[in-house]
């Protein structure tokens, strides 16, 4: 088996061949996210809850099953089949040490890495190991389980050293593994400095860590942009002769067209497929003007659900996959290697999603279906039932500050009625409704709790069939 190496644009194997690696993100697994398993809020909130309700040992034993069965050989055994070669993992530092014993490894903390590892290298499958958190939270999404919408990784230096730390010992686990196609250092840094000083530091040291501390030279380094890997503008010009050559940089391409807010219906106008085309060649420009290797680290369109969009799902659906498949097409044509988001979750974007029947969902359908109509999940949000209760908020914030300049605040992509749901609604809406999650589970023995988790088992899961025919049919493409 080779190690995959970056030459100049294209990822290569060691012979020199060029490997187009074309894949999906198993999220919601190492690093839960409540759109992709029902929970409200973030994953340590909804870890802490449970230990209340179940006491710690059951609520670890339903954790620990939860990823015994999310994924597993038939999961890696049916990815291949669609022609797939790679598989982004994305890994939450709170698996690897404790925020209260910092710097010391968990017991068993590789244990489900390294099974996954095992699992899709036995199937032919490369994996990048995607660190999704960051101690203090690297950005204000849900998905950086920090619970707040302010990173604070940025301004505390010892939530810094241990990242570096952490990724030291990653580094020295996986060295000489050649399955493991690279370290996809940080998903989705949201540093507010505006010369983006914190994380090229960070990339730094992480960087240092690994090539020469850990003494892996051999692995690729992915780096995504700042801002939700969208801005490498403030990156250093000479970066490969500071970084090492062994580097692609990341850009995460969601299209517009591929979401409820969308700005109209999609249909395949001129007009559209162009806007489409410029936003990925704007994020990708400095990269391409550099002769840089580009990946694509996430992408992809959400569907609608039959349970909640009605009669509509099948036609919102079909223009789904338009988007899904134009998208593909962009990226075919520059021989993009990409990473799809998402393998598995309960409806929304997975490749497969756990079938309603499950004892899983039957148990949390009506809350499911409450957590949609009050938008507690910032991802995909359709926020039509609530939207008047939170305008007035925006309204006075609008006409409390002056100077219009003054609503514009880091991050630029959220505006000012992003912010304020992201905050009221994403947050403290959803961390009020935690607890009426876990208590759901009260009185559960663990014969119980072992058949939901087991409800997550690809046996027991749907396949997306549109989405998967498109996949297939990419993956064969030269």
């Amino acid at each position: 088996m080779s190690f995959l190496k970056v030459s100049k644009t294209k990822i290569v194997n060691e012979a020199g061949e060029e490997v187009v690696l074309r894949g999906a993100g198993l999220g919601g697994w190492m690093t839960m996210e409540n759109f992709i398993t029902g929970f409200p809020a973030c994953e340590f909130q909804a870890r802490e809850a449970l230990a209340e309700v179940l006491g710690t040992d059951k609520a670890e034993f339903f954790f620990n099953q939860f990823l015994e069965h999310f994924f597993a050989d038939a999961d890696a055994a049916f990815f291949k089949s669609l022609g797939l070669n790679c598989i982004r993992i994305a890994v939450n530092y709170r698996h690897f040490e404790d925020d209260l014993n910092p710097r010391v490894l968990k017991p068993n903390a590789f244990k489900h890495l390294d099974r996954a590892i095992a699992t899709c290298a036995a199937h032919s499958i490369y994996t990048i190991i995607d660190m999704h958190t960051a101690p203090g939270g690297q950005s204000g999404g849900w998905h950086a389980d920090a619970g707040t919408h302010l990173g604070k990784f940025w301004v505390h230096k010892d939530f810094q050293d241990r990242f570096v730390w952490l990724w030291t010992q990653i580094a020295l686990r996986y060295k000489d593994n050649p399955w493991v196609a690279g370290y996809n250092v940080l998903n989705e840094p949201a540093d507010p400095h505006p010369a983006c000083k914190g994380l090229i530091g960070v990339y730094d040291r992480v960087i240092r860590a690994i090539r020469e501390e850990a003494g892996d030279v051999r692995h690729v380094v992915f780096l995504d942009g700042n801002t939700f890997a969208t801005d490498f503008t403030k990156f250093p010009e000479r970066c490969l002769e500071r970084w090492g050559e062994n580097t692609a940089f990341a850009i995460h391409d969601y299209a517009v067209y591929g979401f409820p807010a969308a700005p109209g219906v999609y249909e395949r106008s001129e007009e559209q497929m162009k806007r489409m085309k410029g936003a990925y060649e704007r994020k990708r420009r400095w990269m391409d003007e550099r002769g840089l290797c580009v990946w694509n680290g996430e992408w992809g369109p959400v569907y609608a659900r039959r349970e909640y969009d009605g009669e509509e799902t099948e036609r919102i659906n079909e223009r789904r996959y338009w988007v899904l498949e134009d998208q593909l097409e962009i990226y075919r044509k520059d021989r993009l290697s990409w990473s799809i988001w998402l393998y598995k979750d309960i409806g929304f974007q997975g490749m497969v999603y756990v079938s309603k029947s499950t004892p899983y969902m039957e148990l949390f359908k009506d809350f499911l279906a409450r957590k949609h109509r009050l938008s507690v999940d910032a991802w995909g949000k359709d926020d039509a039932q609530v939207k008047h209760i939170y305008q007035p908020i925006i309204d006075l914030i609008r006409s409390a500050v002056a100077d219009d300049a003054h609503l514009k605040l880091y991050p630029p992509l959220w505006s000012v009625e992003e912010r304020v749901t992201r905050v009221s609604r994403t947050i403290l809406v959803a961390e009020f409704l935690v607890r009426e999650w876990a208590e759901m589970f009260r009185g559960f023995d663990e014969e119980r709790l072992e058949e939901l988790a087991r409800s997550l088992r690809f046996e027991n899961c749907e396949k997306r069939e549109g989405l998967n025919k498109a996949l297939r049919e990419n993956a064969g493409l030269v």
